[in-house]
């Protein structure tokens, strides 16, 4: 089966979406499932994208407002090969045009949202979206063959917010780490870690907060944010941070690739405190690498109460505090136990292979090659 990928930008520094995508193809190829991916290439010249012989870019002209593409649309119009259709996320005029392809072409066509019908998500840039639906978004989800969640949590807001249809849960793949075998795990180091955009929904500036409460708790331990955001956010959270009398905070800025992985196994734990997070790939490639994670429960992420590789709580500073204090605490016997049982976990239920398996059996159930799998929910 010949399936197209869908999704606005590959650039390197996207997010989520733009990795989870590449990730889930790379698997869907690996499979013999031949899978590309259809992108626009960034209108930053600056910023470099994800390369690979499955990816198809057309050039940029995605300028105005709801970013409609020409060359996407045409490129669309001349590939008709496609036995299926698969669109990440929403809002843009390349996931509608999928959707319409998908339609014309009397293909199906599935639709990840990621994350983007959670309540928290339609209130950003409200009106913009109530319009963008008028204009036919609206359509393009409650006619879409199935629409995918990463989590239970997901698919019960994809009811809420109206779709009928089924839902496959399948969650984003952890791909293997290449240099698994070069990466020195060190948790026994006083290291707390954060990895993700600097942008204020991801809170980085409660765990500087909770940081500065913890005083000469921390003396001897170190702080580090690793990420990018606003010229201005940025300057708010180095300006906290100045205001911390004890221990350490650092600012890496943008990681990738070998060495953000390093920096994750040299961790003591990795904090996860989004005031809201579809899944957060960081938690996976945190405990790729052994490091266990402490994690909001505004996230999808019981499963590290549930494994004992974590901390899944209520992060309010206080609790932020509390579970770091505890964290630096553990001996080294304590810290291994749960880097076993993070490890395993990715491995039995998160990992790149998996997924682009299930992924693929719900393929071939759109395509009446199969019967309904378990995941999915009508």
């Amino acid at each position: 089966m010949n399936i197209l990928h869908t999704i606005a930008s590959m650039d390197a520094k996207a997010g989520g979406p733009t990795t989870c995508t590449f990730d889930l193809a790379t698997g869907l190829n690996a499979l013999g499932c031949r899978t590309d991916i259809l992108t626009i290439a960034s209108g930053n010249r600056a910023t470099s994208s994800i390369q690979a012989p499955f990816i198809k870019t057309v050039p940029f002209d995605a300028k105005t407002p709801l970013q409609i593409s020409r060359h996407c649309r045409h490129f669309l119009q001349q590939n008709q090969q496609y036995d299926l259709y698969h669109t990440n996320g929403l809002w843009l005029d390349i996931n509608h045009a999928t959707c319409a392809a998908a339609r014309k072409f009397r293909k199906p066509c599935v639709l990840s949202s990621h994350g983007m019908l959670y309540p928290r998500a339609l209130e950003r840039s409200f009106w913009r979206k109530k319009l963008i639906l008028s204009l036919g978004h609206r359509n393009d989800i409650a006619s879409a063959t199935c629409l995918h969640a990463t989590c239970q949590k997901e698919m019960e807001f994809i009811r809420t917010f109206g779709y009928k249809g089924p839902i496959a849960v399948i969650p984003n793949p952890t791909p293997p780490v290449k240099w698994i075998d070069t990466i020195i795990e060190n948790h026994s180091l006083k290291r707390i870690g954060f990895l993700g955009r600097l942008h204020p929904v991801k809170k980085a500036d409660k765990l500087i907060k909770a940081w500065k409460q913890l005083g000469n708790k921390v003396a001897d331990a170190e702080l580090i944010l690793m990420g990018e955001g606003t010229p201005e956010y940025e300057k708010y959270l180095k300006g906290l941070a100045a205001e911390c009398k004890y221990g350490h905070i650092t600012f890496h800025g943008f990681v990738n690739g070998k060495a953000k992985f390093q920096e994750l196994a040299n961790l003591k734990v990795l904090c996860l405190v989004s005031d809201f997070e579809n899944f957060g790939m960081t938690v996976t490639e945190a405990l790729s690498v052994g490091t266990p994670v402490i994690a909001n429960t505004t996230t999808p992420w019981k499963d590290l109460n549930t494994h004992h590789c974590g901390w899944w709580i209520n992060a309010t500073v206080d609790n932020i505090a509390i579970t770091i204090e505890k964290a630096l605490h553990l001996s080294d016997k304590e810290i291994d136990s749960m880097s076993i049982r993070g490890k395993r976990l990715v491995s039995d239920k998160y990992a790149a292979d998996k997924v682009a398996e299930m992924m693929a059996t719900l393929y071939k159930w759109l395509l009446g090659e199969c019967s309904k799998p378990e995941f999915v929910y009508e």
